[in-house]
């Protein structure tokens, strides 16, 4: 059972919760990378209860655990933790316009998590390897994300190669996510990531799996809803304001109340 706060608005009082602005510059790469990690969290949270098998279940809920921990820590350099991740309003998040498209079915889910585990797992790679301050956090995180990634991987195989309706669903799955790739190779202010080689990695990781599952890889535009890094911008698609709701209800119908 959920315990109730321990202080609550008083009866009949209209309770409001002041948004924060977005942090300085200094602050938006933690920003960008600790939004998408919290948004795929939540995306992934939302299959709780409804996983085609138990196993999915608890693998499912792992990773959404591992990018919790992730964006957690990340917020956590760009400012108070819990004002980012409920108080924000929708433009201020800095997340991949990719991390918040909805689950659909488990095959769009899968084709989400390969594009954006393999993406993370290069990009925390070459965070790793540097000096920077990510580093630290990227050469732990690494190990995480490489699971998420071999994870989607062994799945799109599966479904990929599996029975018809499940190659069908898996292949739409890709077709529709693979428009918003291409934010991910923009540049972030602040983050020193060579650009043109992560997506010449991803490309290369991405097309052998998809390939191998027996599917087509995708050859539209990768510009997103309207142009290649509007979510880093603020601009974000319109599931991404109903999931928000959600997530900061209970947050922002109890403000300041204890736990």
């Amino acid at each position: 059972m959920t315990a109730a706060p321990a202080s609550t608005p008083a009866a009949g009082a209209a309770p409001t919760a002041t948004p924060v602005a977005t942090p300085a510059l200094p602050a938006l790469p933690a920003l960008a990378l600790g939004d998408d990690a919290l948004v795929l969290s939540h995306r992934l949270g939302e299959w709780a209860g409804h996983a085609p098998v138990l196993e999915e279940e608890v693998a499912l809920a792992n990773i959404a655990l591992d990018l919790l921990g992730q964006a957690r820590v990340l917020l956590s350099l760009a400012g108070d933790e819990d004002e980012l991740a409920y108080l924000r309003e929708e433009r201020a998040f800095r997340n991949l316009q990719l991390v918040e498209q909805p689950n659909g079915d488990f095959a769009h889910t899968i084709a989400r998590q390969l594009y954006f585990s393999t993406y993370q797992t290069l990009l925390y790679g070459q965070l790793a390897s540097g000096d920077g301050e990510f580093a630290p956090l990227a050469a732990k995180a690494v190990k995480e994300v490489a699971y998420h990634q071999d994870h989607a991987e062994q799945w799109t195989l599966r479904l990929g190669d599996g029975t018809a309706e499940s190659h069908e669903r898996m292949q739409r799955g890709l077709d529709a996510l693979w428009r918003f790739t291409g934010e991910m190779f923009q540049p972030v202010a602040g983050l020193d990531i060579d650009c043109p080689a992560l997506r010449e990695s991803w490309t290369a990781s991405v097309t052998a799996v998809i390939e191998r599952a027996t599917l087509t890889v995708p050859d539209g535009p990768q510009t997103g809803a309207w142009t290649a890094g509007a979510g880093r911008q603020g601009l974000h698609t319109e599931p991404f304001g109903r999931m928000l709701a959600e997530m900061q209800h209970l947050h922002r119908s109890h403000p300041g109340a204890s736990w």
